[in-house]
């Protein structure tokens, strides 16, 4: 587990990472950072087949949802008791089933938002295979953060889902999965990072 930013924040954001890598990638360091700087307590874990890669060095695939959903149960379980928001989300996979088990009725009661980091609305090249059930059935405030050129969900497709409150979506503008821009658009990784860390902050001051 890591935890960024301070021990008495204004609120405290569970971040799980993506199917394919730890929770320790620039990307992950880059976003925990931009938040705790805000003063929101970051805490990462890792699911066990990541724990597991991280052992031996050999790599898995994700586990089933199921498996996921209960080591969201015991990372939230092992919290300290604060008195300040918590919201639980993540990175693509890492989101999903943050947003999976916060549709379901145990896991918001315990949480108050949901914050997603380049939802997997499809897997690349087949977006017929959807994977809006959570969503459908949100009970918390959650935050999309997409980037434009996302192959997992791009703005014609999310439009096409008319996706309605609680849950929103807020765009990186021409960033893929990872809110990385091209060089032609003139913008840099690091001012789309930014600007993801301005959404989610800007999300997280409503509940405070």
């Amino acid at each position: 587990m890591l935890i960024d930013g301070p021990a008495a924040p204004r609120a405290r954001y569970l971040f799980a990472h993506g199917a394919g890598a730890p929770m320790d990638t620039p990307f992950m360091n880059a976003i925990a950072e931009g938040l705790s700087a805000n003063k929101i307590q970051v805490i990462r874990f890792e699911f066990a087949y990541m724990a597991k890669r991280r052992d031996d060095g050999k790599r898995r695939g994700p586990d089933r949802m199921p498996v996921l959903l209960e080591a969201w149960r015991t990372a939230l379980d092992g919290l300290s008791s604060l008195d300040v928001p918590t919201l639980i989300g993540g990175k693509s996979m890492g989101g999903r089933a943050a947003a999976t088990y916060a549709a379901e009725p145990d896991g918001a009661s315990l949480i108050d938002g949901v914050i997603c980091l380049g939802y997997p609305f499809h897997p690349p090249a087949k977006p017929e295979k959807t994977r809006l059930e959570p969503l459908r059935g949100a009970q918390r405030s959650t935050l999309i953060v997409q980037g434009e050129r996302d192959r997992f969900g791009t703005p014609e497709d999310v439009i096409s889902y008319a996706l309605k409150p609680p849950v929103e979506v807020v765009w990186i503008p021409d960033g893929d999965h990872s809110f990385v821009p091209r060089k032609s658009s003139g913008l840099t990784e690091r001012e789309n990072i930014d600007t993801a860390v301005h959404h989610v902050t800007a999300f997280i001051e409503r509940m405070i």
